[in-house]
């Protein structure tokens, strides 16, 4: 998810980042905004550098998609099943 100058001004211009976003904050907010906490991320290798919890306007939010056929994150490990279960 890309968080500029559009979710929350303290992203303006170059402050802007990349977000893996983990999860969604549950607490109250103004109406409009939300809390985010995930990963920024290094956009020439796809890893996370740093977890981060950001405060921004849902509407300023520019969502990218995943392509499909690419590869995973890097820097996420494989979910083991148990054989049987």
């Amino acid at each position: 998810m890309l968080i500029d100058g559009r979710a929350s001004v303290q992203f303006a211009g170059d402050r802007a980042l990349w977000l893996r976003v983990t999860s969604v904050g549950d607490k109250p907010t103004y109406f409009g905004w939300v809390w985010l906490t995930g990963y920024s991320i290094d956009l020439a290798t796809g890893n996370a550098l740093a977890r981060r919890e950001v405060f921004v306007q849902i509407v300023g939010l520019q969502i990218q998609r995943r392509k499909t056929g690419s590869a995973p994150p890097r820097n996420v490990a494989p979910v083991m099943r148990r054989r049987g279960v």
